[in-house]
């Protein structure tokens, strides 16, 4: 498959493992070129030893932590009135689009990666192992946590602070 064949086909899933994966609205289309450009540049090197989604999924898990170090950067630098007004004007959306992706960001970082990699764009848990480098009942221990959460937060519409996997997570 050449690049452009690649790139029609797989556009829409890098799109959407980003955004699932915490990049805002407003860097995502910087955030699917940068992975692109790795895409481009390392397409000779894959080897086929996965799937390209796998190996792809994994430069967006690079791009997407990348993404989320300099937000947090830029909210060091943020006066607190334009943090409360971005974080009101998301939490009044309500449609089921920015509702996941508000109850996918109270998730820990881990337990986020697994759940939008095992729910949402079907990898199989030795896929998961492999390309986070954990053990496959790590990669189960997170998708329940994440799972109990989600679930109690869709229920709620609101976080569930007593929640075990809640341990450390920062909302």
């Amino acid at each position: 498959m050449n690049f452009r064949e690649l790139y029609d086909a797989q556009f829409s899933f890098v799109w959407r493992s980003l955004r699932r994966l915490g990049v805002l609205e407003t860097d995502l289309g910087d955030a699917s070129q940068e992975v692109f450009l790795v895409v481009h540049r390392k397409l000779a090197e894959f080897e086929g030893r996965s799937k390209i989604t796998t190996w792809i999924f994994g430069i967006c898990l690079r791009i997407a932590a990348d993404r989320r170090r300099s937000a947090a950067r830029d909210r060091r630098h943020q006066s607190p009135e334009e943090h409360v007004i971005a974080d009101n004007s998301f939490s009044r959306s309500r449609d089921a689009a920015h509702l996941v992706g508000e109850l996918l960001g109270r998730l820990p970082y881990e337990q986020r990666v697994v759940f939008v990699m095992f729910e949402l764009e079907g990898f199989s848990g030795d896929e998961i192992a492999e390309l986070l480098a954990v053990p496959v009942g790590t990669v189960r221990s997170r998708l329940r946590l994440a799972r109990d959460s989600f679930r109690c937060w869709a229920d709620a519409r609101q976080p569930c602070e007593t929640h075990p996997s809640l341990q450390g997570a920062v909302p």
